[in-house]
């Protein structure tokens, strides 16, 4: 036979081959056909990423486990897949070649899941530009705002979106014809042999779903080989990272499972001791984290605050922290307050960092409290002490304030007013998330002359410095620069940022205004290592009238940033609040921070960090020049410490612990004004 003859019998061949798939596997060929469909798809999506991503694989040498771990990870979606079409299969048989209402649900069942694995391997890349993760709990949690998201993808990922539709509605058009009514006609298995073959194929379909003979199932932790996160992510296909983050929802009102455990006196005990206060200071058995706070400052009438929380601004972007030179304004603001060189913020998302400098609440592998349903009342924020001592509290928004259900949890705990995009009648320019920063902060100036005398507490909260950075024209931005970057959102959100504090200057509620700029988080998280500290890493300060030059050299953590405002502007209570005072630390304390990558804690003290990655045991290291270096004996007490802290959240949250006393008070310390200089446990330079 010639070879040309050979092309000519293929088809042949091939017809041949598919009756005798077709007449073995009997009712089980769509079963068959999914299976070897999904697997082919998967490894084919996962395999051009590996290429895309192919220098931080090579350097673990992971092609082959990737490839591995990834066939054995999609087997466990495809097999729970299965099972309820072997089962009805087992009860209900039907003849495949007649279009009968049980092949019409079997062949939409199989369709749609194929369709929404090629749908979600599309989304990855871009998703991984982002967050250099596979899309996980966060890509759900977008699906609640489907404007800000559609408009933030049209205007970023335009292509990515139309090539993924295209792919997406091609599997749509080649399933149908997969799993229509086979031409070659299927017989029907008989009682005996279905009883036979059936409770054998959902046996394997189990194993192959649980994918482990150890006492707990496999899950993405299983293909954890590496200490790149992206690379192990790699292992995974995204239908099945996002499934498996849905299902993991059902554990935010229950124990924490995914870390070691530890009993709840002693989370309690290491929690209280981490906090650096004497016993005496603690008030409370029911609220086990309720002290007594008493104030540094001294001050003759009550202070105003004013929280700007900036829009994903790392400190790889800021000047004054050794980053790039986007934030002339705030490097020169930095040497008017009190500058914080070595501030971490507590997770990647926004919503992390309303949690952290609103209410002080370390971040756990749930969603923020300000989304979780048990929060939603008498959750304690500064703004309940500020209430107290009869101050006006606002939330100053540029965006729609449902977003990530922040309207609803600061008016629901102690927050008086809420002014977002509906309230802004004529801005100067309006964007994807929202009215400019500019327009921001016009509002937030005739908002502060407005109070007058009435002592006032304000979140103002900026946007322009998010994807797609559509941002209006401005003498700051670089005219070379292509618009819609990262480089000229910040210039922007820096120029708009120095044009406020030139305004407050000359204001009269300067002087006795407090005001902390700090960034929510860096814009883009990613790295090699378990957890990117280096990209954790953030600029704060703290100015105002009263507020004399100063830097803060030591490790601090967002939720430290709302004790220290207190106490600076001289309001001593009794708040569960469990970060430090840092104008009264210990000398030879050398600070503290928490930070939550997704389902990864870490705890860091001084240079040495201590991780807990989910179902992992807890590792440590020694963090210097943004690397992390394992250490050899690892020190069993920080590990305890470390843990704690992962699993306080948790168990605050679930026996709602976070909450005032019912003898909470406020008080202002009216004895006169103390310089802060010098006041910062010994570490002001």
């Amino acid at each position: 036979m010639s070879p040309l003859s050979l092309f000519d019998y293929s088809p042949k061949l091939f017809a041949r081959f598919s009756s005798v798939v077709a007449k073995t596997a009997g009712p089980l060929l769509p079963l068959v056909k999914f299976l070897g469909v999904a697997l082919w798809l998967l490894s084919l999506a996962r395999f051009g990423l590996v290429i895309w991503q192919w220098p931080r694989v090579a350097t673990v040498d992971g092609v082959w486990k990737v490839l591995g771990y990834g066939i054995r990870m999609d087997l466990i979606l495809i097999c729970y897949l299965l099972m309820p079409i072997a089962l009805g299969l087992l009860l209900f048989p039907t003849l495949l070649n007649r279009s009968s209402l049980g092949q019409k649900i079997s062949a939409a069942w199989l369709s749609f899941w194929l369709v929404f694995m090629v749908f979600m391997e599309a989304a990855t890349p871009p998703f991984i530009l982002q967050y250099d993760v596979r899309p996980n709990r966060i890509f759900v949690e977008y699906l609640n705002h489907p404007k800000e998201v559609a408009l933030t993808i049209w205007g970023g990922f335009r292509i990515q979106l139309l090539f993924a539709l295209l792919l997406t509605t091609a599997v749509l058009f080649g399933v149908r014809r997969l799993f229509r009514v086979p031409v070659v006609p299927v017989a029907r298995w008989g009682l005996g042999k279905r009883l036979v073959v059936f409770p054998l194929v959902l046996c394997l379909l189990l194993i192959g779903g649980r994918n482990s003979f150890d006492h707990r199932p496999a899950n993405p932790s299983t293909a954890a080989f590496s200490s790149d996160h992206l690379v192990n992510e790699l292992c995974l296909n995204s239908a099945y990272s996002v499934l498996y983050a849905i299902y993991r929802l059902k554990d935010e009102n229950g124990k924490n499972r995914i870390y070691p455990q530890m009993e709840d006196e002693e989370i309690v005990q290491r929690i209280r001791r981490g906090m650096q206060l004497p016993p005496s200071a603690f008030v409370s058995d029911e609220i086990p984290t309720l002290h007594r706070q008493t104030a540094v400052a001294l001050r003759r009438r009550p202070m105003n605050l004013v929280i700007i929380l900036e829009e994903s601004l790392g400190a790889q972007y800021v000047g004054a922290l050794g980053g790039k030179s986007y934030t002339p304004q705030l490097d020169q603001l930095a040497g008017q307050g009190l500058w914080f060189k070595q501030l971490y913020a507590t997770g990647t998302r926004s919503i992390r960092g309303i949690e952290a400098v609103t209410t002080g609440f370390f971040p756990s592998p749930a969603r923020s409290v300000v989304k979780l349903g048990l929060a939603q009342s008498n959750f304690f924020t500064i703004a309940r002490i500020f209430k107290e001592a009869g101050y006006q509290n606002d939330f100053i928004y540029g965006g729609e304030s449902h977003f990530d259900n922040m309207r609803g949890f600061l008016l629901a705990n102690g927050f008086d007013r809420v002014i977002d995009e509906n309230d802004y009648p004529a801005p100067n320019f309006r964007g994807t998330w929202g009215v400019s920063d500019g327009d921001l902060f016009r509002r937030a100036d005739e908002e502060f002359t407005r109070h007058g005398d009435t002592p006032f507490f304000a979140l103002v909260f900026t946007s322009s410095n998010h994807s797609p950075y559509d941002i209006p024209d401005n003498p700051a931005t670089n005219p070379t620069t292509e618009r819609g970057t990262v480089a000229n959102a910040i210039r922007y959100a820096d120029y708009a940022l120095g044009e406020f504090f030139r305004k407050a200057r000359a204001s009269d509620y300067w002087d006795n205004t407090l005001f902390l700029v700090v960034a929510d988080h860096d814009d883009v998280v990613k790295g090699p290592s378990l957890i990117p500290i280096e990209h954790f890493h953030i600029p704060g300060l703290i100015l105002g009238g009263s507020v004399d030059p100063a830097e803060y050299p030591k490790i601090a953590s967002q939720a430290d940033l709302a004790p220290t405002l207190l106490s600076m502007m001289g309001l001593s209570s009794e708040h569960p609040m469990p970060g430090h005072d840092l104008l009264r630390l210990p000398k030879e304390f050398p600070g503290r921070a928490i930070m939550q990558y997704g389902s990864t804690h870490a705890y860091m003290r001084g240079n040495q960090v201590v991780v807990h990655a989910a179902d992992k045991p807890a590792q440590q290291f020694s963090f210097s020049s943004g690397k992390l270096m394992p250490v050899r004996e690892m020190d069993q007490e920080l590990i305890k410490d470390a843990l704690a802290t992962a699993l306080w959240p948790s168990l605050a949250y679930r026996k709602q612990q976070y909450a005032l006393g019912d003898h909470s008070l406020a008080e202002v310390r009216l004895n006169g004004v103390h310089s802060l200089a010098g006041k910062v446990g010994g570490a002001v330079k």
